[in-house]
């Protein structure tokens, strides 16, 4: 009995997800899931994991299918996102959600696999930035879930992970570092909003120029009329 009660819980949830996704989502995707062209791809197979990602960050519904999508307020109860997801898993036999454990990760393992996958666009404490043709988002408003569901997904232009490019394992670890990075320890000091080398220059040529018009004002003084 408790067997069946759990099989018939999703389907039940797909079916009610239906009607949502008639009136959201397949004007764009098409009314079973087939796709419609350059407006929206087709969600057969993709899985549950996509549409929890693409949903909870507010990425979808996309008001025009032509522009990057942005993380944005959730237009949907959470009752209602989890039916949306749960029809979209029923159209295939596409990933399910993840469900990372950063516990188990290593921070400093982390670390090097984000210096060596995410920071070249991401910045090394994950406070995005611009990439040719796209922004690249800050992570500090990414569940773990969601960092989990993108690493695999590859949502717009961001490469997309295999588990032979990183395992669960390098995963959990990567998500350990991301935590971290939300509030680091900054042990060194002023933290500069953890931009990069390019406002410690600044900050650097600032006090210079400072000091020297100072230097020049004391020579200035000094030196008879």
């Amino acid at each position: 009995m408790v067997t069946l009660l759990a099989l018939a819980a999703p389907a039940a949830a797909a079916d009610s997800g239906k009607s949502l996704y008639a009136a959201n989502c397949s004007t764009c995707h098409g009314s079973i899931g087939e796709g419609n062209g350059m407006r929206g791809p087709t969600l057969r197979n993709v899985g549950a994991r996509a549409a929890d990602f693409y949903l909870r960050t507010g990425y979808m519904p996309l008001e025009d299918p032509g522009r990057q999508p942005t993380r944005s307020r959730v237009l949907f109860s959470e009752q209602d996102v989890r039916r949306l997801v749960a029809y979209v898993g029923s159209l295939g036999h596409g990933p399910v959600i993840p469900h990372p454990q950063p516990s188990r990760g290593t921070v400093s393992v982390g670390q090097k696999l984000f210096a060596d996958h995410c920071a070249g666009c991401h910045q090394i404490v994950g406070e995005g930035g611009y990439v040719t043709g796209a922004r690249v988002p800050p992570l500090e408003d990414a569940t773990d879930r969601q960092v989990a569901e993108a690493v695999r997904i590859g949502p717009y232009l961001m490469p997309r992970f295999s588990k032979t490019q990183l395992t669960d394992r390098d995963l959990n670890s990567l998500i350990a570092y991301i935590d971290y990075a939300k509030h680091p320890d900054d042990a060194g000091g002023w933290a500069l909003g953890h931009l990069g080398p390019w406002p410690e220059g600044m900050v650097t040529w600032f006090l210079a120029a400072a000091a020297l018009v100072g230097l020049c004002v004391v020579i200035g003084k000094r030196l008879p009329s």
